[in-house]
């Protein structure tokens, strides 16, 4: 949009477009294929802590990828103590830009796309480091990335069962509802962690992210052939537990040797294996024997906001979507 105006895209209007799973998945993994082949500008995203909040944070992620003609950033912040408030953990805005111009085309919340982003990167890390015939899903913390990563890995593998584990009932009892009612799963909703790990092909921590670890999964829990998402980074996760890795990987080396190094996150961990988009172009192999144990801890990048942008917007523009305003 180049009049003069752009397009405004609030929550319940990005909500309302009706995109799927399966075609954020599509983007993303196309996002991944140009970054690992070297064609995306992606600068380390740096991030404020306003008010001394603990583990709160507000980055800045821009990104531009020449193939999908994707151009922008997202404004974007995360505060764990938001639900108690009754608000989202994760809340912000994306400014989707020309191209040929720098001018903006729109301005759209974050939230649904933050939410759907990340999930499709955790299940395309899965399509390359978990077992294909996959079936059993271990969720810890069931809020709104449980979910989302609940459905994306049902997108990618033949998921029957999921076992729910959260330190607030009610959230795996929403989990619950959702894999039965939307997902058509078999669900046990268990009282200690411990339960959620053991026995499942997949595991799923999304708790917030902390710099301190609280380390609750051990050694020994998680099954030889089994694939981890750390969601939330390596919060859920003692050392010893890290420790039995065969491949530990990222979605960005750089990014997370910024997190490493700059930010203190990661510490102790497993040497990286190989970023996803090392794994998407081939460059690298994902999974190679039936009972290697595999992790993903992906920070969450530009790159998958700016593959999910031009989607959103032209979605918008032929439903007709949105708020026009002046620039």
């Amino acid at each position: 949009m180049t009049d003069g105006t752009l397009l405004y895209l609030s929550r319940n209007d990005v909500e309302s477009l009706g995109l799927e799973m399966a075609e954020i998945i599509d983007v993303v993994e196309k996002g991944f294929f140009e970054l690992g082949h070297g064609r995306v500008e992606m600068p380390p995203k740096p991030g404020i802590h306003p008010g001394e909040k603990a583990n709160a944070f507000i980055h800045a992620m821009p990104a531009y990828i020449p193939a999908l003609e994707s151009a922008g950033i997202k404004w974007v912040s995360g505060y764990p103590d938001n639900p108690e408030k009754g608000l989202p953990y994760i809340t912000g805005l994306l400014i989707f830009n020309d191209v040929d111009t720098g001018i903006p085309r729109a301005v759209m919340d974050c939230t649904w796309i933050t939410a759907m982003r990340t999930a499709a990167a955790s299940a395309i890390s899965a399509r390359f480091l978990a077992r294909p015939e996959s079936e059993t899903v271990g969720v810890l913390a069931c809020g709104v990335q449980g979910h989302r990563n609940l459905e994306a890995m049902s997108v990618c593998f033949p998921i029957k069962r999921v076992k729910a584990f959260d330190v607030r009932p009610e959230q795996s009892r929403r989990l619950a509802q959702f894999a039965e009612m939307t997902l058509g799963l078999e669900v046990k909703i268990v009282s200690n962690p411990k339960e959620a790990v053991v026995g499942c092909d997949i595991i799923v921590t999304s708790g917030p992210i902390l710099k301190t670890p609280h380390a609750t999964i051990q050694s020994g829990w998680m099954a030889a052939g089994a694939f981890a998402s750390l969601v939330d980074f390596d919060s859920y996760w003692s050392r010893e537990a890290l420790g039995q890795a065969d491949k530990w990987t990222t979605d960005h080396l750089g990014q997370y040797t910024y997190y490493k190094e700059v930010m203190g996150f990661f510490q102790n961990c497993p040497p990286v294996y190989a970023d996803l988009g090392e794994l998407v172009t081939g460059k690298k192999p994902g999974r190679e024997t039936a009972e290697e144990r595999t992790f993903a801890a992906n920070l969450g990048l530009a790159v998958d906001d700016m593959a999910v942008a031009p989607l959103v917007y032209q979605r918008a523009m032929e439903k007709g979507i949105g708020t026009l305003l002046p620039l």
